[in-house]
């Protein structure tokens, strides 16, 4: 028979080697060493002393030196309580005795009394292992384990998660989306919709298991941290940890600078997948990214960033571009470029190694951490561009390590890194204005225009089904333009203060003097075409062949300033 001092210490050095910690038990062995030793007669030899009660719960049993110093959560800790109390209840259940072989009962004189009341506890410890709550430790979660993790979390803060697929990758495999909000399971009005999407190239890890830890943070402050509580009430936060699973799973060694699984199992990069604004696009679309296209659709999704790895920098569109939006000048501006310009500064801002810009070797200087697209290099077919033109999203790529696969003993610095970030970037969708469209009646109009005059975009930005519409602004004096098909515009004038209100942008409703029926902006479809749509720009060769003065005056801008 193990003596159960033993037992406790092998068997928790042995979780402690398992990728998943088993936090349902290991709760319960801070608590069991004294009761142990207790029941085995050494109560004279245990003594309270501070290496019960380590700060970060390192465990202690029979005094000796902790074998495995844990970082509980309180997700964990909450989970393992209740977990516990019903195992306890079900080990003081009377249970038969069975005779041994020589027809003697197990449990009877033959072994020591306290032998039989550590058995009791081993078996207690064993019940608990049942129970198996995850635990997200800083290491590489593959599909398996990252699915059990997000099925955890689910379960256990179901008030304020959802956990759906979107759609399967090339090999069947899941892709996962978790949703944080108040509203979890659907869209409310004024709650505007997030989301972070990571591991669209499968050997650039970080953003990965950043997203996972990044969810473990949110469900566990909410309720405890103000602002945390906050934003998850105030905003819909969807969380896509792995878009190529395939990917991930594919990689056999990992690289810092190449490997096989970047591309999804049809050997189709994700991120050349997309239509195109500037030029035709004509790659077989991928089911991944037919599955993104899909969830764009359903969503009125707001402001989203795409993690990468690779290099150190935040990137915003256009990623590909035509003269008209400066390609001439090795460029490629929105008209939002300032709100742009601002949400790359943001995060790039609060990660202390990004915004110096020149922390990769062999990597251009990126000033303040942040990059133009285009003016890096440019790309055809790219997600971010997609979601502004196509999807009314704000989005924006993070490059999150100079080495895409980096070690996993590294992990725990990216988050260190990127864990401001990765909050303070959410709360920008509540930068601008919001609000509804409504007609003289007070009904909702959807497929409305809403823009402001001067920054119209190639596929102007229209009311939801709800008649919602939001608009990324920062602070200043603009003119909104609202057109209901074949009637005409109507124009206000707002200012956006500076200091705007907590977590909410401005809010702004629009009440039509229309009347009689408006059939034609209800049934109307006002999508877009996903095709090269600044090729049809009315007048497009004439407004983007500037003359050789003002090309002459760029340029001395360009070098002057």
């Amino acid at each position: 028979m193990i003596p159960s001092d033993l037992f406790l210490r092998t068997g928790l050095c042995a979780i402690a080697g398992t990728p998943y910690m088993l936090h349902t038990s290991l709760l319960l062995l801070c608590l069991l060493p004294v009761s142990l030793a207790k029941r085995a007669g050494h109560e004279g030899n245990v003594k309270r002393n501070p290496s019960h009660r380590d700060e970060r719960l390192g465990l202690s049993i029979m005094g000796r030196k902790p074998c495995w110093p844990l970082s509980i959560s309180n997700r964990h800790l909450d989970v393992a309580s209740r977990s516990y109390k019903a195992t306890l209840s079900r080990a003081h259940t009377p249970r038969p005795r069975v005779p041994d072989a020589e027809g003697s009962p197990v449990g009877s004189a033959r072994l020591p009394p306290h032998t039989n009341q550590d058995m009791d506890l081993a078996r207690l410890w064993l019940g608990l292992l049942l129970p198996v709550v995850t635990a997200l430790d800083f290491r590489y979660h593959h599909q398996e384990g990252m699915e059990a993790f997000l099925k955890s979390v689910a379960q256990d803060y179901s008030s304020i998660t959802h956990l759906h697929s979107i759609g399967k990758s090339v090999r069947g495999r899941n892709l996962w989306v978790l949703v944080v909000g108040k509203s979890p399971k659907e869209h409310r009005v004024g709650i505007p919709e997030f989301k972070y999407v990571a591991n669209m190239h499968g050997d650039e890890t970080v953003g990965r298991e950043l997203l996972l830890h990044l969810i473990d943070y949110l469900v566990t402050s909410h309720g405890k941290d103000a602002e945390i509580t906050h934003l998850i009430n105030s905003t819909r936060i969807h969380i896509m940890p792995s878009m190529n699973p395939d990917g991930f799973e594919a990689v056999k060694k990992p690289d810092c600078y190449y490997s096989n699984g970047r591309e999804n199992y049809n050997n189709y990069d994700l991120n050349r997948n997309f239509p195109d604004a500037f030029e035709n696009n004509n790659v077989s679309k991928q089911p991944e990214t037919l599955a993104i296209m899909k969830w764009l659709k359903t969503e009125t999704f707001v402001l989203s960033a795409n993690l990468h790895g690779g290099a150190l920098v935040a990137s915003y569109p256009f990623d590909n571009g035509v003269q008209a939006t400066g390609t001439l000048l090795s460029r490629s501006l929105t008209p939002d470029d300032d709100v742009f310009q601002h949400l790359a500064y943001t995060y790039a801002s609060r990660n202390p190694n990004m915004t110096k810009g020149d922390q990769c070797k062999n990597k251009r200087n990126f000033p303040n951490g942040i990059t133009n697209g285009y003016s890096w290099y440019p790309l055809q077919g790219g997600m971010q561009d997609y979601n502004y033109i196509w999807a009314q999203c704000f989005e924006i790529t993070l490059e999150l390590s100079c080495c895409k696969y980096p070690r996993e003993e590294k992990l725990p610095m990216f988050w260190d890194d990127n864990k401001a970030s990765l909050i303070e970037y959410i709360k920008q969708v509540h930068l601008g204005v919001k609000g509804q469209v409504f007609d003289q009646s007070g009904n909702p109009l959807p497929n409305v225009i809403v823009e402001v005059q001067d920054r119209e975009h190639i596929c102007p930005f229209r009311t939801n089904k709800l008649g919602e519409y939001y608009l990324l602004l920062l602070p200043g004096s603009y003119v909104i333009n609202v057109t209901v098909p074949g009637h005409d515009p109507y124009l206000t004038k707002l200012t956006i203060p500076r200091k705007s209100q907590t977590f909410s942008a401005l809010k702004k409703d629009f009440h039509l003097p229309l009347r009689g029926p408006l059939d034609s902006i209800l049934v109307s479809d006002p999508s877009c075409p996903t095709i090269p749509l600044y090729k049809l720009r009315p007048n497009h060769s004439a407004a983007t062949t500037p003359s050789f003065f003002v090309f002459f005056v760029a340029l001395l801008h360009i070098f002057f300033k």
